[in-house]
């Protein structure tokens, strides 16, 4: 299982009925059949570093990971979220496998998919702080 974590905060000028919808968008694409488990909503963490809310998923393994990082609901899902996020925090993600080449392997992953959609790449570049541990 590879537990992906994702912590952020939105912009000052993002309404409420704005973060509602953003926060919709993630429900949904965590509800894709790749994931096993998720949960959206606020960051249990220090809020001072303006990361207010989370976006966790359980996703099966790099198979499940690679369908999900490419599932349509997915791909529909970032324009409607991305331009509402200040900063996001990345990680650190977990998994239950021993595989040491793992972090690699769904960095690859990752890598692809900025090769696929270079518009998903483009997309990411508008967040003003992005940080992936």
């Amino acid at each position: 299982m590879i537990v992906h974590l994702l912590r952020f905060g939105f912009h000052e000028e993002t309404t409420e009925e704005q973060k509602a919808e953003v926060l919709a968008t993630m429900r949904r694409t965590a509800s894709v059949e790749s994931v096993s488990f998720s949960t959206v909503g606020q960051n249990l963490g220090d809020a001072s570093e303006g990361l207010t809310h989370a976006y966790c998923v359980g996703i099966e393994d790099l198979a499940a990971l690679e369908r999900y990082l490419h599932d349509p609901v997915h791909l529909d899902g970032d324009p409607r979220i991305l331009p509402h996020v200040a900063k996001i925090a990345i990680g650190p993600d977990v998994a239950d496998e021993s595989d040491p080449d793992l972090r690699d392997k769904i960095m690859a992953l990752h890598e692809a998919k900025l090769a696929a959609y270079p518009e998903w790449a483009q997309l990411m570049d508008t967040v003003p702080e992005v940080r992936i541990f």
